[in-house]
């Protein structure tokens, strides 16, 4: 993997996939299998892996995390940053800090946590992250109202976080005035889009985003990467055009997990075979394959159409 410590300017380089992780019948981790999700992604294009909420990292082991970071690093090439979440709670996070400096890993994201919490003791929590791990990280906004704007921009102001990943979902994304009061006080440049495809032209559009997250993308990357560059080129046609192959998986992916669902497309699109979901999640139900295969190949065979 990519050992620097990214800028934000780098995160224009590509979308940020966010892929699953493969896993053999006992649960335990499949080498093989994720070594081909890996070169399939960075075959498309993709610089960076974000393993979050698609990884089911909120389920993997702390006596596993070290295996598992150690496998991501093994599997990516030099030109790949890996970005692994923590949390998320404040217990599995301090715990994972060792590992992720043993290992030279240049960022991480932290997993929002949902539970008794206040905003005095978030901020508390993430300061003492920050100040452990000692490289800045990935703040994770998921929902309204998780963190107060003017604490996001108190840990922007301290040199803590290198980018938000947003991804509080609306209708209409171009309507957000939770995302109107983050940045006013925290400037555009440090937000990523968060929710894949669908938002990811208002996203950058309107309100200034540096990039955004793709899930969907692990299927079709290069796809994802076309898109990103017609954003950036303010070919708003063409990057509305191109979405339009991604808006099917996403539309599975919303009515019913979009981390259920990303996890067998990945497997029913023939790029790497997952194997089972993490509990406490599940794999698709039997009878809604036919028709989620029947959209997963279909957005593979619209990436390797732009192969070459």
């Amino acid at each position: 993997m990519n050992r620097s410590q990214a800028r934000r300017t780098d995160l224009q380089l590509s979308p940020l996939a966010v892929p699953p992780v493969a896993r053999n019948a006992d649960l335990s981790l499949n080498e093989a299998e994720n070594g081909r999700l890996i070169r399939h992604i960075e075959q498309g294009g993709i610089r960076f892996m974000m393993y979050g909420g698609n990884a089911n990292f909120y389920q993997a082991r702390v006596s596993e995390y070290e295996e598992l970071l150690r496998m991501l690093d093994r599997l990516s090439s030099e030109r790949t940053w890996i970005i692994p979440s923590v949390g998320p709670d404040f217990g599995k996070i301090m715990d994972q800090v060792p590992i992720l400096k043993q290992l030279d890993y240049s960022t991480a994201m932290v997993l929002p946590y949902v539970g008794p919490m206040t905003q005095a003791g978030l901020l508390d929590g993430l300061r003492r992250f920050s100040d452990a791990f000692g490289r800045p990280f990935f703040l994770y906004i998921k929902s309204d109202n998780y963190i107060e704007p003017r604490h996001v921009a108190t840990l922007v102001e301290e040199g803590r976080i290198l980018a938000i990943k947003y991804a509080s979902v609306r209708t209409d994304p171009a309507y957000d005035p939770y995302l109107d009061s983050l940045l006013e006080a925290v400037a555009a440049e440090y937000f990523i889009s968060g929710i894949g495809e669908r938002p990811a032209i208002t996203h950058l559009r309107q309100f200034g985003m540096n990039s955004f997250t793709t899930g969907s993308g692990c299927v079709a990357p290069r796809g994802s990467v076309e898109i990103l560059r017609a954003i950036q080129a303010e070919d708003w046609s063409t990057a509305a055009e191109l979405r339009e192959h991604f808006i099917p998986l996403e539309d599975i992916r919303d009515t019913t997990s979009p981390i259920q669902i990303l996890h067998d497309a990945v497997a029913l699109a023939e790029i790497a075979q997952t194997g089972p979901a993490l509990p406490f999640l599940s794999n698709t139900p039997a009878a809604e394959l036919p028709r989620l295969r029947e959209t997963a190949l279909a957005l593979a065979s619209f990436n390797a159409s732009l192969q070459g």
